[in-house]
């Protein structure tokens, strides 16, 4: 089917996004176009908007339209606890728990040598000068339960051994209302490590 040049770059635009192939991209584009002209255009001013005004917090990375974002600028915060993730996301979903009153340092990515990702690239030398400033305590490590997220924990957490900060990493286990002949072995094993 022929469209517009217009129209296959919507589709190919939208295919940028995560999980998003040739039909998403193609059912979302037609969807904009036929019934939701206005949402179109909020769309496209938001994303614009985004684009314009949003970066990153000058002491954490997390994103933000003001030089510190409004976690590293509560004074309320805990600020001897830094929990290193991720992305924003990451951060996001911590902080939707309102279990941790702490201060965040988001790496925006994790350590990936195939993929040409080092140390320079997640802002180590920032993190780890942050780390022993002498404010922070405790360093928690929230990175992800990936070959990747576990070694960017490690590097951490060997970087920062005999400097005087407490390195905790989030713990692993069952999850709460699982029945244990369903959960995976690597979950089970990991539990009884770190049994309490």
């Amino acid at each position: 089917m022929a469209h517009s040049n217009a129209v296959d770059g919507l589709i190919d635009a939208l295919r940028r996004l995560p999980g998003v192939g040739i039909k998403s991209a193609s059912r979302m584009a037609f969807h904009l176009l036929q019934h939701d002209r206005p949402g179109a255009e909020r769309l496209a001013q938001a994303l614009q908007h985004a684009n314009a005004q949003v970066r990153h917090c000058e002491q954490c990375h997390t994103f933000t339209e003001a030089v510190l974002c409004s976690t590293c600028a509560d004074p309320q915060r805990d600020q001897s606890k830094l929990c290193v993730v991720e992305t924003p996301a990451d951060q996001s979903a911590v902080e939707r728990t309102s279990a941790y009153k702490g201060l965040y340092f988001v790496l925006m990515g994790k350590l990936s040598p195939l993929d040409g990702v080092g140390p320079k690239d997640i802002g180590l030398a920032k993190l780890l000068a942050r780390a022993r400033d002498g404010v922070v305590h405790e360093l928690i490590l929230a990175t992800n339960f990936t070959a990747e997220g576990e070694a960017t924990a490690h590097v951490i957490a060997q970087s920062l051994k005999d400097q005087g900060v407490q390195v905790t990493r989030l713990a692993r286990g069952v999850p709460a209302g699982s029945e244990l002949e369903y959960v995976d072995l690597g979950t089970i094993a990991h539990a009884l490590v770190d049994r309490r």
